[in-house]
């Protein structure tokens, strides 16, 4: 169970948990997200869209693991369906999957002259936000000093 000012998520939000009350003599979470501060969610305490945030030592494993998440490959017309199920899985994995292609493909593109496509750059920040959202709270940065702190992170583990 979660404590009042804990930070959790819940689907793909990052909230911190503003209190706990009881509904109908069941405990719920009063949850404030993070991104939008003016909203407050009530969720069941035992609901199963609730996971804790990860950790200042997960977060540090997972940097050691992201040169070997493979990109995905598959053809042009499944990759939009690809991006959706990586995004739907809940995992850093998935998440970092859609940035390394997305980013991958961009870079490509643009070192051939060419423009980037709306739909890789629309999957590439919607998995960035999820990442660094949750990323941010253990680190104690902003969003933009947590994205730094990964490509960083990313740049030392591929000199190794």
């Amino acid at each position: 169970m979660f404590n009042v000012s804990d930070y959790l998520v819940y689907g793909k939000k990052v909230c911190k948990v503003k209190e706990i009350i009881n509904i109908k003599e069941e405990p719920y979470y009063v949850l404030v997200p993070t991104q939008e501060e003016s909203l407050t969610i009530k969720i069941p305490t035992k609901s199963n869209k609730i996971r804790k945030i990860i950790t200042k030592e997960e977060i540090d494993k997972l940097m050691k693991r992201i040169k070997d998440i493979n990109i995905i490959q598959t053809d042009e017309r499944y990759l939009e369906s690809e991006y959706k199920k990586c995004l739907a899985e809940d995992t850093y994995e998935g998440l970092i999957k859609v940035i390394k292609t997305t980013y991958l493909k961009n870079k490509k593109r643009i070192d051939e002259n060419k423009k980037t496509t709306d739909r890789d750059m629309k999957y590439f920040e919607k998995a960035e936000e999820y990442l660094y959202n949750e990323l941010r709270i253990p680190l104690n940065l902003s969003f933009e000093e947590t994205k730094k702190y990964v490509v960083d992170k990313v740049k030392k583990e591929e000199k190794k």
